[in-house]
């Protein structure tokens, strides 16, 4: 885990770092105020204060940790030499998580994270399972639309293009009628797991809801994209699922396209997140409509609301 050590003590940090570089990857800040500057850029699983350091001081950084409300929590140490029961009051009612006054012990030291490494284990475990779908393990809907909205914030800021990939299985109801739901789990497993397995190490893959699946692909064309969708549809379509007869189950897929290229407003202005999402829903209707099994792209939003304003890929 990521260590940053904060003291104004050159002894005392190389101290420390000796204590934790076997298990952890360390980092030092001189005074609480380049710490907090370096936490501005980068996250650190625990941070190891000193109190009494200049620029800033270690209750004053840990005060301004926890008003950041970070997604990642950070577990606190505080050592130093003020040992007094006010002062370790303090210091927890500031929000460190543990308290210890130097000169402090290796051993101890060591147990202490320990402890806060339990702590954070068990928060990324519940962050995960607030955060992904149970059955196929891909983000869940809430976790994909933050997504979208960050990377569309980025877009703004960079001038890349983002685009998204809605898709939905064709027929489920039918897997369902006819095989029953733990088939037509399995089917979305399935497809789950061919959407992880072709996206790129940049791309996020989420259920959108029942057998809707959304792909978020940042710094990517409507060409591009639209490729993307086609690679997704012939994977699937090609896949397999085997029954308990032993017989293939073969699902297909319909998406629909959309890219933040096709979707500036006449001010120039990227449309609104829930504007993209529509589009990208709309497509996917018209693909649901006109045959399923196959990618639909929505068109400028400059032509009238009509089925004109699609260009449908039929391959």
């Amino acid at each position: 885990m990521r260590v940053l050590i904060v003291d104004d003590d050159p002894i005392h940090r190389r101290l420390l770092q000796a204590s934790l570089k076997t298990a952890h990857d360390v980092y030092e800040a001189d005074d609480g105020q380049a710490a907090w500057e370096l936490l501005q850029r980068e996250s650190f699983h625990f941070v190891i204060t000193d109190w009494m350091m200049p620029q800033m001081d270690g209750v004053d950084l840990i005060r301004n940790i926890r008003a950041s409300n970070w997604i990642s929590y950070t577990y606190i140490i505080l050592v130093t030499a003020k040992g007094n029961r006010h002062d370790m009051i303090e210091g927890l009612e500031s929000g460190a998580d543990d308290y210890m006054i130097k000169p402090f012990d290796q051993a101890e030291l060591r147990a202490r994270m320990t402890i806060g490494e339990r702590i954070l284990n068990l928060e990324m475990r519940l962050r995960e399972l607030a955060t992904h779908d149970y059955l196929t393990a891909l983000l869940n809907r809430r976790a994909i639309y933050d997504e979208v909205n960050k990377e569309l914030q980025r877009a703004r800021r960079t001038g890349y293009p983002l685009s998204l990939i809605m898709l939905d299985i064709d027929h489920f109801k039918k897997v369902n009628d006819t095989h029953g739901h733990l088939v037509g789990d399995e089917a979305l497993c399935l497809v789950a797991n061919t959407l992880k397995e072709g996206a790129r190490s940049y791309d996020t893959v989420g259920r959108w809801g029942g057998e809707e699946f959304l792909i978020l692909l940042p710094e990517t064309s409507l060409l591009e994209a639209s490729q993307v969708a086609e690679r997704v549809r012939i994977s699937v379509s090609t896949t397999s699922l085997v029954l308990p007869d032993q017989s293939p189950l073969h699902v297909q897929i319909s998406l629909g396209v959309t890219s933040t290229s096709i979707g500036q407003l006449t001010n120039g202005e990227l449309p609104a997140l829930n504007m993209l999402l529509q589009q990208a829903d709309d497509a996917l209707l018209l693909a649901k409509r006109t045959g399923r099994n196959r990618v639909c792209v929505f068109g400028r939003m400059s032509v009238p609301d009509s089925v004109d304003r699609f260009q449908t890929d039929e391959r």
